[in-house]
């Protein structure tokens, strides 16, 4: 695994992680699974999408949640068609100009220097640059639209940023974590056949080392290398897949998905590092808590669009 494992990427309402294979004579190639107004959705981008959360999330899908996690897929979708409808309804747009310079900003976040660099690290994410273009379209329209609606209704008091710093925000910085990992990358041009193969291959490691073998062990049966990593900085992980490691106790493992194949870490300890001041991360709690806030109140007012819509829903 390398630092910044990909690109740590805000996945909003867009399809697009896997492509679909040609299909062969006589099989289904899609199908409308909902209806909103006179937009359809179907089943294709229902699936990328779910797919591009999980392997975003790192996390290996389960069968047993696979209608659970694409029902609520599609309800986001629905939502999305619904708020980009209201979007155009009200004249809200978004021009080439701003979309170029958040594009810049992204790489600026991201610590991309170069077109080169972000094109190996949305290959590396699963993601096309116009597929990553048209989610950060998507951001900025849901975020004028939501300016707009909501008006200056919401804010957030000092005793809630206080609150959150004190009970939930993690005060140190420059938190270093050790890791091993061990890769297993699909064949190139991998079928559904040698990707199952490699997940059931995983599942058997993981099984292996939650009765008692060890990580090495277990890569040596398997034939799989084990990389120690040693103390790597927790901030160039995903945000995501750093957070999950976190709730972990030395010694635990963790299945992670990538577009790529399947990768097992074993969280082995971190070291902590010098604390944050409340004055230091106020302006970050507040910014974040007042996220929450809106998407919170834009949520509950899409529900109104819907209640005007015309949905049929056939998932």
């Amino acid at each position: 695994m390398t630092a910044k494992s990909g690109v740590c990427l805000i996945i909003l309402l867009s399809a697009g992680l896997f492509g679909w294979a040609r299909p062969s004579p006589g099989e289904i190639i899609d199908r409308v699974v909902a209806v909103v107004n006179d937009e359809v959705i179907s089943l294709s981008e229902v699936e990328q999408l779910a797919r591009t959360l999980q392997a975003q999330a790192g996390m290996a899908p389960r069968p047993k949640e696979t209608k659970t996690i694409q029902r609520q897929v599609l309800e986001a979708l629905i939502d999305q068609k619904l708020a980009r409808a209201e979007a155009k309804r009200r004249g809200i747009t978004v021009s080439d100009k701003d979309l170029e310079q958040a594009l810049a900003d992204f790489k600026k976040r991201n610590q991309i220097t170069s077109d080169e660099a972000l094109n190996q690290a949305l290959g590396k994410a699963g993601i096309t640059l116009k597929e990553l273009r048209q989610q950060i379209s998507d951001q900025i329209l849901q975020d004028r639209l939501m300016a707009v609606v909501l008006k200056s209704r919401l804010s957030v008091s000092e005793a809630e940023v206080r609150r959150y710093y004190e009970t939930e925000f993690p005060k140190e910085r420059g938190q270093r974590v050790h890791l091993k990992v061990m890769e297993m990358p699909f064949p190139p041009g991998a079928s559904p056949a040698q990707k199952e193969e490699m997940q059931k291959k995983a599942e058997q490691i993981l099984l292996g080392i939650r009765q008692g073998s060890s990580l090495e062990s277990m890569g040596a049966k398997f034939s799989v290398p084990v990389r120690d990593l040693g103390f790597i900085s927790a901030g160039d992980l995903n945000p995501k897949l750093a957070e999950f490691l976190g709730r972990l106790k030395p010694g635990e493992v963790a299945p992670i998905q990538l577009p790529e194949g399947f990768q097992i870490i074993q969280f082995m300890g971190k070291k902590s590092g010098q604390p944050l001041s409340y004055e230091e991360v106020a302006p970050q709690i507040r910014n974040f808590l007042m996220r929450q806030t809106v998407e919170k109140q834009f949520s509950q007012w899409v529900k109104t669009l819907r209640e005007k819509a015309v949905i049929k829903i056939m998932l």
